[in-house]
């Protein structure tokens, strides 16, 4: 699949099947992330490959969290919330570092993370694999980051969830075009 289709043709899908994604097919999807540009050569990403047992420690995390908020949560909901990490089989984390040099800054170490994110998301349609990128509070969390190994001032940008498509993805409706955002200025 070329560059182009790709991108027009890559959508949200969470819905994926439970069989593994090879870790060679994983690889391919971080490089494609290694590419993406950033100021300084720094390459601010940190990616965290969760997959098999990984999987259910980042599901009793999320569990602890929710019952850390809310200690009367009732099981079924603690249960509920640990089952969220299983939604596939592969989920690629994804940090950011902080500028390590005055000349680097905060929003250009996320600006080339996200960008990295873009990446392995169009890597993944070009692949035929269904993905979602998840953020919310969850990312937020310094729970979270900490079982990941990030320290709390880092910024986690999210979760990519990751897996081959339980059925062949619908047409896309067209999506807006650039008109209505840019402005040409001569």
């Amino acid at each position: 699949m070329d560059a182009l289709t790709a991108i027009y043709s890559r959508h949200s899908n969470g819905k994926v099947k439970a069989d593994p994604v090879p870790r060679s097919v994983v690889e391919k999807l971080l490089a494609a992330g290694a590419q993406a540009p950033n100021h300084y050569k720094v390459r601010p990403w940190r990616f965290f490959v969760l997959t098999g047992t990984s999987i259910e420690k980042f599901g009793a995390q999320l569990a602890a969290v929710l019952r850390s908020k809310s200690p009367e949560t009732p099981e079924a909901a603690l249960e509920n919330e640990r089952q969220k990490a299983f939604r596939s089989p592969v989920i690629i984390a994804v940090g950011v570092d902080l500028p390590s040099e005055s000349r680097v800054t905060d929003v250009e170490n996320i600006a080339a993370a996200a960008a990295a994110i873009e990446n392995m998301l169009i890597a993944a349609q070009a692949l035929g694999l269904s993905a979602i990128w998840r953020t919310g509070d969850t990312a937020r969390n310094p729970h979270i980051k900490k079982f990941l190994g990030l320290s709390t001032d880092q910024h986690l940008l999210g979760f990519i969830y990751l897996g081959y498509p339980i059925e062949p993805l619908p047409e896309f409706p067209e999506r807006p075009t650039f008109e209505d955002r840019t402005v040409w200025l001569e």
